[in-house]
């Protein structure tokens, strides 16, 4: 069983990596093949020059992300067939600090090993890139301090879970998997709560919204569509970066709207009226409740799953590790789970286009289609978002429709 699974894993690992790297280079190929010219649809609104810097933009982060899946995949096989994991578990070890202690000393290892690696790929990205092509706003000081204190806000929210987690899965007996599931599952609730008001404040700006005239529009919106929120707050996300978006955040009476600074001076008031109209759509189709409801039925499998694996030797031993554990079966679990799911990406990324057609759908009803149309072509221009994707990359990877779909999506409910 050791030997089988130990094959079964390297062919999924190498089928991932593989079918990363064919999507990857599809994708650019496509954009290159399709830069010289506008797509028809938009060549009233988007210059040739912003579609040929929107397909350089796409191509550059595309590439980036192929280096970034080979430097994760060959970090999971040194971890685990490498002995990485082994000796690492082995060190700590010697510590004689207890099985709970020196599983979060493992975890917390592993995840500085794995962010100390990633941290270039993050600064290339955020200094290179985004800076290349005009969209970063954040200094390197900045960049420190987010990465201090998030991970400062990590330790302090994810340490006690992991620790209560490690102590279920020894002390809970066989049902275990369902006690850490139904922890998760309020945790995850209790995030959502509580990120608006405690956690997100302490990245960003949030300021109640000025604009009388797009306060009223707004307000007259939720009126027809029934739906209550905390408030409508601005984000200064102009501070890091030049990238406009909206989202609601928290729920029941908690729920807020917020807006990119970036967002209202990019958009007229209807056409925000019609962003909001589309995200208000969300809500009332039920799409966050179905996403959350996925989420941990999913979460709840991949639990059982770890729950008949706990025990298993060859699991351990296919994987590289000598010394089973709590700690041990967690951290190998998730990293071996992502290997066998990828190919499944696609069906995630289905559901979650249907859901945008129907958000869409509803801002349709309840507001203006030709503004969502015109407020959707100014933000694929101004966030250098490409035209003409690849489409089988977009198939995996995209949770929106490709932007040539949408739009004829979108007129075609309006007429």
């Amino acid at each position: 069983m050791t030997e089988a699974f130990r094959i079964l894993f390297l062919a999924a690992l190498a089928t991932t990596l593989v079918l990363k790297l064919w999507l990857g280079l599809r994708h650019i190929r496509h954009i290159a093949a399709h830069r010289r010219h506008v797509p028809v649809e938009f060549a009233d609104a988007i210059t040739l020059q912003q579609h040929q810097h929107a397909a350089d933009y796409s191509m550059a982060k595309t590439r980036l992300g192929l280096l970034s899946s080979i430097i994760d995949t060959s970090l999971i096989l040194t971890l685990t067939m490498g002995g990485a994991l082994e000796w690492l578990a082995g060190y700590i070890a010697q510590l004689h600090s207890g099985p709970i202690a020196s599983g979060l000393l493992l975890v917390v290892a592993v995840t500085v090993i794995s962010s100390a690696i990633s941290l270039p790929i993050s600064l290339y990205s955020t200094f290179r890139i985004e800076a290349r092509y005009g969209f970063n706003k954040m200094t390197l000081g900045m960049f420190v301090v987010d990465l201090l204190k998030g991970s400062a806000i990590g330790a302090a929210i994810g340490l006690p879970l992991l620790a209560l987690v490690l102590w279920l899965m020894a002390q809970a007996g066989p049902l275990w998997w369902l006690w850490v599931w139904l922890v998760w599952s309020v945790f995850q609730l209790l995030m959502v709560a509580l990120y608006p008001t405690l956690i997100a404040p302490l990245f960003n700006r949030f300021s109640p919204l000025e604009d009388l005239e797009l306060k009223q529009r707004i307000e007259a919106l939720l009126a027809r569509t029934g739906f209550t929120s905390q408030g409508v707050f601005v984000m200064d996300g102009s501070r890091r970066s030049s990238h406009g978006n909206a989202y609601f955040t928290g729920f029941g009476s908690a729920k807020r709207i917020v807006f990119f600074d970036t967002l209202l001076k990019q958009l007229g008031a209807e056409e925000i009226e019609a962003v909001l109209a589309h995200e208000l759509g969300h809500f009332k189709r039920k799409h966050i409740v179905k996403r959350i409801s996925f989420a941990f039925a999913l979460s709840l499998g991949f639990l059982f799953i770890l729950g008949q694996l706990l025990h298993a030797d060859w699991f351990y031993a296919a994987l590289g590790v000598n010394t089973p554990s709590t700690v041990m079966a967690l951290i190998l679990f998730f990293m071996a789970v992502p290997a066998f799911t990828f190919p499944l990406t696609p069906l995630s990324s289905l559901m979650s286009r249907r859901h945008e057609y129907e958000a869409d759908a509803f801002a349709a009803d309840q507001a203006d289609a030709e503004h969502l149309v015109t407020a959707l072509v100014k933000l694929y221009r101004d966030n250098a978002s490409t035209l003409t994707p690849d489409p089988l990359h977009s198939a995996f990877y995209d949770s929106h429709p490709p932007a040539s779909l949408r739009i004829a999506h979108l007129k075609g409910a309006s007429t």
